[in-house]
């Protein structure tokens, strides 16, 4: 195995679970950024993300001498082997992906490259980028290069397990010498490779996406249909998740998907579709169930309630989902603003993400020290985000703190029968309600 001289551009979730997964197999990674101070940070061994395994990882590498940060594109990409774009695709307001960063990588991949070099666009583009950014290059330097597609298929909070447990590493490329580099260099992770061309790459990272966030709606849409005909979605899904031909993943009912990929991606590629003069209609009802899921929990409230002006709701996580702290388009900013507005109080606890949340939520929203202060004297309890804190409560616990005790629940953690005789309200998703049996006065 011939270790090779990398480069990755950006340190977000994709750019420096990449760069510290290639050093730890052995190749010398420079990342770099532009943020100075981001930069320093990570050379002190801080990681600017939380993602389990990870910081210990870079300092590992770092410490050994195959990692390095700098904020110069000159020095990174000198005799670089391999340039990795891994930056940020943001969503716009028409739902397509803002390529800035994408560009400005380009730009500086031509202005500084001084030989040989793959460039991998590990971000996530739409289909036709990768050729944009090879005409771009090719216009503005003379020194040869060739493009290749690979990109990631992490999932938040896991993606350090992924990386070395991935089911396979797609690689699109024209160029047989250019796929084969990228090959070798993941040769140790001893993940199957599939190649391609660099179009259906791009498409098969949308593609991915979309199926799952179809998955996602299609479970949420039949949990909606479990509660009005009193069927059991947990039992629903389990059965359809015994078809080899279905499988059992991403069928848990909730509250929705959010994070940085799916709510992107599918809004992308309905825009992709649109360019070429498609109408892709099931992407969009799967985008029109998930904002409609987001909102369940206060529906399911208000229902309950009658009026929620004046009461204390306890918001237990606000992170998308457990193991990160990423807010992107997690189902708890819509919820505490809707709940401000409906004249709740509430008050969030997150193990992890407290310090994004309070940067996107109503300047009204207070924030406990821990899940108990959380609870303690609140008329209702939104469990929004699945960690683990979370779930080691008793159902006892909750009926305890809570003043008027009644919980719902948007991950469904609790065990139906467990919640029978835990003295509270429990709503769930797509299951039956449990119902304090009072006594008549």
């Amino acid at each position: 195995m011939i270790f090779k001289k990398i480069a990755v551009v950006g340190t977000g979730y994709v750019g420096l679970v990449t760069g510290v997964a290639l050093s730890e197999i052995g190749h010398s990674v420079t990342c770099v950024d532009i943020d100075e101070q981001k930069v320093a940070s990570m050379r002190e061994g801080i990681s600017p993300i939380y993602e389990p395994g990870l910081s210990d990882l870079m300092k590992k590498n770092y410490e050994a001498g195959r990692l390095s940060f700098t904020t110069s594109h000159e020095l990174a990409f000198s005799d670089a082997d391999a340039i990795y774009i891994a930056v940020g695709t943001p969503q716009k307001e028409d739902g397509t992906a803002d390529l800035r960063f994408i560009e400005s990588v380009a730009r500086n991949i031509a202005e500084h490259l001084t030989s040989y070099a793959v460039i991998v666009t590990k971000s996530t583009v739409p289909v036709g980028t990768n050729d944009y950014i090879k005409q771009y290059i090719e216009k503005h330097t003379d020194v040869s290069f060739d493009v290749v597609s690979n990109p990631e298929f992490l999932r938040e909070g896991s993606a350090v397990h992924d990386t070395f447990n991935g089911d396979r590493i797609v690689i699109g490329s024209d160029s047989p010498f250019a796929g084969q580099v990228i090959e070798d260099i993941n040769a140790p992770f001893g993940i199957p490779v599939f190649k391609t061309d660099i179009r259906s790459a791009e498409m098969i990272k949308y593609a991915s996406n979309a199926f799952l966030a179809t998955k996602i709606s299609f479970v949420n849409e039949i949990a909606t249909l479990c509660e009005k005909l009193g069927a059991n979605v947990e039992d629903v899904a389990k059965g359809m998740g015994q078809d080899k031909r279905i499988g059992e993943k991403f069928l848990n009912a909730g509250i929705g998907y959010g994070g940085s990929c799916f709510p992107k991606d599918t809004s992308a590629l309905v825009q992709i579709a649109g360019n070429v003069e498609h109408e892709f209609t099931l992407l969009k009802a799967v985008i029109e169930v998930n904002y409609k899921q987001q909102r369940l929990l206060l529906d399911k409230a208000k229902e309950h309630f009658g009026s929620l002006r004046g009461k204390t709701i306890a918001m237990l996580g606000t992170a998308f989902k457990p193991n990160t702290d990423d807010m992107r388009e997690a189902a708890s900013t819509i919820l505490a603003r809707e709940l401000v507005l409906a004249g709740a109080h509430v008050v969030a606890y997150d193990p992890i993400a407290m310090d994004a949340a309070k940067k996107l939520f109503p300047e009204a929203v207070d924030f406990a020290e821990n899940v108990k202060s959380a609870l303690k004297g609140a008329d209702a309890a939104f469990l929004v985000t699945e960690w683990d804190d979370f779930k080691e409560l008793r159902p006892e616990q909750y009926a305890s703190l809570l003043k008027e005790p009644v919980l719902f629940d948007g991950r469904n953690c609790y065990d139906l029968e467990g919640m029978k005789g835990a003295g509270m309200d429990y709503y769930s998703i797509g299951r039956p309600v449990v119902k304090v049996e009072r006594e008549l006065v």
